[in-house]
């Protein structure tokens, strides 16, 4: 049985202010049912009775598209037309957001523009029904800051941000085995964050990585974190970052798009340029309050497990719809 260990905050239950760290042991499920995992398209269990979809809209120059209604979308289902039968703007519903950022060795020159960058976000984008939490991840995982909705407490936070890296070096290799050097648990960080922390909240979730897209030494895989954000319903955004501007070009950008694109967020560059990385914080920021929330109930009402496609649609122009691209037909746990 492989396991984890992380520093964690106040426990599973979310306080509206927590400091203090505490050890939790993550315990995973065999490794055969882990392989299995990832032999599978990447998923979300949901309530088959309603499936709900979060998406955003924009143009072919990327600007936003704020104004459609319920009948400017189309839904598909396997190929199948669905009857759209909920439909709201998301400008004001809480958001809950967990922010991971990158301590390994290859980020040391970055963890001040991160730091700087991250506590804008926040002071900028909280609103008094949100709530955010904090995960550092290098050799380990360390929550520095559970749920809160203030920012000043999330700021400090960002102040407790060290260099942890179980490897020498700017650019360590690819991960070689299971049991090799941890030195950079991306993987890890994305699961336990989707799984142990968004998974059970409800609402708007978003989940924002830091990272120049490398895994050194996680137990789990790509797969696994993005089947575990899906389950928790969360959209996530990376911020490529690098020392370096695009050397991660190559590396971890291939799964960094496919975490991104499967939960409905999508990546960011920003190499090492503290601006485009505010500008970066700022295009997230009104994406996440200018989005549609789609609920329709699937035709095949069957729970049988099988993964089901979802395409979207919008009306109009030469739009890009961006959402989650599916879900388990398994109801609720």
């Amino acid at each position: 049985m492989a396991c984890f260990m992380v520093k964690h905050g106040c426990g599973a239950v979310r306080p509206p202010y927590c400091t203090g760290m505490r050890i939790l042991i993550i315990s995973l499920l065999t490794v055969g049912s882990v392989l299995l995992a990832q032999e599978q398209p990447a998923s979300i269990k949901v309530d088959v009775d309603l499936v709900n979809i979060l998406t955003s809209v924009r143009d072919k120059r990327g600007g936003l598209i704020p104004n459609l209604q319920k009948e400017d979308f189309t839904i598909l289902e396997d190929g199948k037309a669905q009857t759209i039968k909920y439909f709201t703007k998301e400008t004001d519903l809480p958001l809950t957001i967990g922010l991971l950022v990158d301590v390994s060795g290859s980020q040391r020159n970055l963890i001040d523009i991160e730091r700087s960058a991250a506590s804008q976000f926040f002071r900028d984008v909280l609103r008094k029904k949100d709530l955010a939490f904090l995960i550092s991840f290098g050799e380990e995982n360390e929550l520095l800051q559970d749920y809160t909705g203030s920012a000043r407490l999330l700021t400090e936070g960002l102040g407790q941000l060290r260099v942890s890296s179980g490897v020498s070096g700017i650019h360590p290799g690819p991960v070689p085995t299971m049991g090799g050097p941890r030195g950079t648990v991306l993987y890890d960080a994305i699961y336990l964050a989707a799984d142990e922390k968004l998974k059970n909240e409800v609402g708007r979730k978003a989940m924002i990585v830091f990272t120049d897209g490398e895994d050194e030494g996680s137990r789990l895989r790509i797969r696994d974190a993005i089947e575990a954000a899906q389950k928790a319903d969360t959209i996530c955004y990376v911020i490529l970052i690098a020392d370096r501007g695009g050397w991660y070009q190559g590396f971890g950008l291939g799964d960094m798009r496919k975490l991104a694109e499967e939960t409905g967020g999508r990546v960011i560059e920003v190499g090492n340029n503290q601006e485009k990385l505010r500008q970066a914080f700022d295009q997230i920021q009104n994406e996440l309050r200018s989005q549609y929330n789609l609920g329709y109930t699937p035709t095949n009402n069957k729970l049988d497990g099988s993964y089901r496609k979802i395409q979207i649609h919008a009306k109009g122009g030469d739009y890009k719809v961006q959402a989650r691209q599916g879900y388990y037909a398994m109801g609720k746990d």
